[in-house]
């Protein structure tokens, strides 16, 4: 999350710890594209029939990305009935789906080793 300027820039002296907003490092693109993609998830997560038959990807991904969905709404959702700036939230869970996708291709590269090492 680093690498893309998705975390809060820190200022610490001793004991105190100050938060701001995100370092805003790395790729621009990248993050423009993940806030981008973090607002479809005011709406609830749902897949069409006929997506979820063209997806072809392994089940295990496929679970990962359905429980992305899930987590992510829910989770965007709860901040803003807790008042929180509309932005902030899309910048939390464009850095929450930013950990998703690396959980998957994570799963992804381990399935397929095991699957050489046999």
């Amino acid at each position: 999350m680093a690498y893309f300027g998705l975390v809060p820039s820190e200022r610490s002296s001793g004991g105190t710890v100050r938060r701001g907003a995100i370092t805003k490092t790395g790729n621009n693109e990248v993050r423009r594209v993940l806030t981008q993609a973090a607002w479809a998830y005011r709406f609830p997560a749902r897949v069409s029939r006929a997506r979820m038959d063209a997806f072809c990807a392994e089940a295990a991904v496929r679970q990962i990305a359905w429980k992305g969905q899930l987590r992510l709404t829910r989770r965007y959702r709860k901040l803003a009935a807790k008042g929180k700036l509309i932005q902030a939230v899309v910048t939390t869970i464009a850095r929450e789906l930013l950990a998703f996708m690396w959980a998957s291709v994570k799963s992804s590269r381990q399935r397929t080793r095991e699957l050489v090492s046999y």
